[in-house]
């Protein structure tokens, strides 16, 4: 069969590796790719939004299965494009993928079916906002309502903090349109956890956690990031929290969307936060986690097809998900200044040494061809370089390793990455 996919980060990349090992994919095309994908598919220049071209361009070829991996195109109606011409599409529809659309809707639909979340309150003007700040505990987090690459979120530890907050994100526009509406949240302590789902709109079968390190620099200090590295599973995650938030959040979540006429057909997301309180939900998104992809993914034991069939199908319940027992770490190379600015087009060298080694990948997030043929970085997040061992301690040593396989001018990583292991 012949599938494309949509995309061209460190997710698609690990999409794409899992669908080469299928016996059933005979061609892969990624649109539009990038210089790591290339090694197993045939990158298409056409760009994540341009919906027209995508739907001409799987129709010519013949497509036989279209996974549509961002959050921007699975928000703005990539999947219904596809359905409305008949085309076989994974990911959620437009009406579904408004739980990571919408940081409003969101809050609301885990008020509305009692969804353990963190209070919290909607804005849509900065002036109210900045009202209910004044007598608020500190600190507080802000979320920009819309989409912003994972960084619309801001943890305030004073008053002056969170009025400068809503002016980041109301006023000044910093992260455009998702601004114009606001949640202000509690504060949650614990740790974090990420639990991706698969599901068909009725049944769900869970992957095996990650844990997600978002601040930019080592000792959680820094901006928000999409993701400076992960690690699978978590040593927290137990099966006693693994119960509840099944029972609790997992499930009831997707009766919500069902009961809302918003079935969800696609992998969904759950950050949760691990507070005394029990687990709470930090946010959802509509497909997989970026680099939450790059340590489950290698892990799972499943031909990816037959499970992206099952959920298009609703036949979920037939499957029986399987991840393999070893741990995986995953360290982002990214470019010195990222998440803010940042300079690119440096060659990379070192990427032959992962050639035929077998627990260690090199996701690429942000890389290009040259004029020359070169690889150069392309992005903030550049490379996902990722290792398998016995546990988390052996994955997490080989991950290091192969950080220094790797060079490119301005190359920048966090030290600490799975740190949290040797505290569990």
């Amino acid at each position: 069969m012949k599938v494309l996919v949509v995309g061209g980060g460190g997710r698609e990349h690990a999409i794409v590796y899992k669908l080469s090992q299928s016996p059933q994919v005979d061609k892969i095309y990624c649109a539009p790719g990038n210089a790591g994908i290339a090694a197993l598919a045939e990158c298409v220049d056409i760009k994540v939004m341009e919906f027209e071209k995508l739907v001409s361009f799987a129709k010519e070829k013949e497509i036989d299965l279209t996974v549509v991996a961002p959050d921007d195109p699975l928000v703005a109606g990539a999947v219904d494009a596809f359905k409305a011409e008949g085309l076989r599409v994974f990911g959620p529809e437009a009406k579904a993928a408004i739980i990571e659309g919408s940081k409003a809707f969101s809050k609301d639909l885990m008020k509305k079916y009692n969804i353990p979340s963190a209070a919290y309150e909607t804005f849509d003007n900065a002036d109210d906002a900045l009202k209910y700040l004044e007598n608020a505990k500190m600190p507080i987090v802000l979320k920009a309502d819309g989409l912003a690459l994972g960084k619309g979120v801001l943890i305030c530890n004073t008053l002056e903090e969170a009025k400068e907050g809503v002016k980041t994100i109301m006023l000044d526009k910093q992260f455009g349109s998702a601004g114009n509406k606001m949640v202000i949240e509690e504060f949650m302590t614990g740790r974090e956890v990420s639990v991706l789902l698969f599901c068909d709109g009725t049944n769900i079968k869970a992957m095996s956690s990650a844990q997600d390190h978002k601040r930019a620099k080592d000792g959680d200090q820094g901006l928000n990031t999409g993701g400076m590295g992960n690690f699978s599973p978590s040593p927290f995650y137990t099966e006693e929290i693994k119960k509840f938030c099944e029972e609790k959040i997992f499930k009831p979540t997707m009766a919500a969307m069902k009961a809302e006429g918003r079935d969800f057909v696609g992998v969904l997301f759950v950050g949760l936060m691990l507070t005394p309180d029990g687990p709470k939900v930090l946010e959802y998104n509509a497909r997989f986690g970026d680099p939450e992809a790059q340590v489950v993914l290698p892990r799972l034991e499943n031909d990816i097809i037959d499970v992206f069939n099952a959920c298009i199908d609703g036949t979920l319940d037939k499957v029986d998900l399987k991840f393999s027992d070893e741990a995986c770490v995953c360290v982002i190379l990214a470019s010195d200044g990222y998440p803010v600015k940042y300079e690119k087009g440096f060659k990379i060298s070192g990427l032959e040494k992962f050639d035929g080694k077998k627990d260690y990948f090199c996701f690429h997030a942000g890389s290009k061809f040259d004029s020359e043929g070169n690889i150069v970085t392309n992005g903030g997040r550049v490379l996902g370089i990722t290792a398998k061992g016995r546990d988390l301690k052996e994955a997490r040593a080989k991950a290091y390793e192969a950080v220094e396989w790797v060079d490119f001018e301005n190359k920048y990583f966090r030290h600490d990455i799975g740190k949290a292991i040797d505290e569990a």
